[in-house]
């Protein structure tokens, strides 16, 4: 196989001349997967790998193993193309490629501390099979520095070859221009550092031919890293001062939408509701690393996390007010995507609302429009078939996502299928409180003070 590493732009100007060359891509999560895609539609050939056979197995079927409909539309014609296979032997997959990208994430402990070891598991296989003349990027989420230290160490004892010597080594984030993923892969910008100049240029190479994105180099590899946790950590922040000023609407007696709706022509960026912080948890544990309190963001992974226990201290309120108690009722959870109005199940909120709820000694069914009750029903949800069914005999509604279809509810229809007297608690702030009300609910909502019952 040719060296990766002495390629200039002259090697790839056609389709046919990239197929001479294979980009192994490690981890097949909906980043890698459109990575993934991108590379086949450049012409590449492209093994896809995952330690989870449920998700091979969709793939060698051709089948996209997320419910997505963009990602799907984007994902399954890619797969289906006889240069793309897939598999769980990683050291066999790195052993053909001489290009090599890496998502494997950290995931968060019961203490919220950052595990990696998946991830330096997944180094040192990739170490193992690497050969001399190949290119290993990351675009997975990491504490800055991670790159030239834990990473540079395991590929190169497991390998016995040196980072910029016998192989590039490079680290490339994607910031946020879409909420579509394979529209962010192929447009959002991408900041890229490498541990040496031809490291960084040929990693530059291969993504302006495989995107349309603007491509910024940096000299320092840990911006690169660091520039990914600091947007989530602007959002995170926002977020806070949103949920708290959400709050304090509610004890105000204020509508925080109509307030929200005002400020608008100033930008103001924050959507109160329900979230659930990762990224935001690794920078706090880098910076604690490092003897460094980022007293601003750790409050609000801390505001923004505790969002869910006002959840449920609303759901109780309103069923108090029916004079029901939570313990035996029977809640309707409204929405498990992670985003509104689209069809995205990662890092939902939902999921942990739902369990907290079941604990309580609560019956949970769930609902949403962009899911199927099959699909539902394989997340481990409660579900039938349609809305009507699911809400019959229950006694509280909680709207956990902001999806538009939910602010065109026949809420009268609604709240006549329900157990009487009937609540309804929005925290996806879409539910008018006066149409609530005058459909018959108890009626309490994330910031909107209006409430008469």
């Amino acid at each position: 196989m040719s060296s990766v590493m002495k390629l200039s732009n002259e090697h790839l100007q056609s389709s046919k001349t990239r197929q001479n060359y294979t980009a192994c891509i490690v981890g097949c999560g909906r980043t890698g997967l459109v990575t993934a895609g991108l590379f086949i539609e450049a012409g590449f050939k492209v093994i896809g790998v995952d330690s989870n056979s449920h998700i091979i197995h969709q793939l060698q079927k051709g089948v996209s193993p997320f419910s997505e409909t963009d990602l799907r539309k984007f994902i399954e014609p890619k797969i289906k193309n006889k240069r793309f296979i897939s598999t769980t032997n990683l050291r066999k997959a790195i052993s053909k490629s001489k290009i090599v990208v890496v998502g494997v994430s950290a995931s968060l402990d019961s203490k919220k501390k950052p595990d990696y070891s998946r991830f330096e598991k997944a180094c040192k296989d990739i170490g193992m099979s690497l050969t001399s003349g190949s290119l290993v990027m990351f675009q997975n989420t990491m504490g800055p520095g991670m790159t030239q230290t834990i990473v540079q160490d395991i590929l190169e004892s497991a390998s016995g070859l040196k980072a910029g010597e016998h192989f590039g080594l490079a680290y490339f984030s994607t910031l946020n221009n879409s909420s579509s993923p394979s529209d962010n892969m192929n447009n959002g910008t991408k900041i890229v550092g490498g541990v040496t100049k031809r490291s960084l240029k040929v990693a530059c190479l291969l993504l302006e031919i495989i995107t349309k994105s603007q491509i910024v180099r940096v000299k320092d590899i840990k911006i690169a890293e660091a520039v990914k946790l600091l947007e989530e950590a602007y959002k995170e922040i926002n977020l806070a001062f949103a949920n708290e000023f959400a709050k304090f609407c509610e004890k105000a007696r204020i509508d925080f939408v109509t307030m929200r709706e005002l400020i608008n022509p100033i930008k103001f960026s924050g959507m109160a509701g329900l979230h659930t912080s990762r990224d935001s948890h690794i920078l706090v544990n880098e910076a604690e690393a490092l003897d460094v309190k980022l007293r601003m963001l750790s409050l609000s992974t801390k505001i923004n996390d505790e969002t869910l226990n006002h959840a449920k201290r609303l759901t109780r309120e309103a069923l108090r007010k029916t004079k029901k108690n939570i313990r035996r009722s029977k809640i309707v959870v409204f929405g498990v995507s992670a985003l509104p109005n689209r069809k995205k199940v990662a890092h939902s909120a939902t999921k942990k609302l739902v369990k907290q709820l079941k604990k309580m000694g609560v019956t949970v069914k769930v609902y949403d429009p962009f899911f199927t009750s099959n699909e539902l029903t394989n997340m481990n949800y409660d579900a039938e078939k349609t809305m009507s069914q699911t809400v019959e005999g229950a006694d509280c509604i909680v709207v956990a996502v902001a999806h538009d279809r939910f602010s065109r509810l026949n809420l009268r229809r609604l709240q006549l299928l329900m157990k009487q007297p009937a609540a309804l608690v929005d925290m996806g702030q879409v539910i008018d409180p006066v149409k609530a009300e005058k459909a018959g609910f108890v009626y309490r909502g994330f910031g909107r003070g209006i409430w008469t019952k």
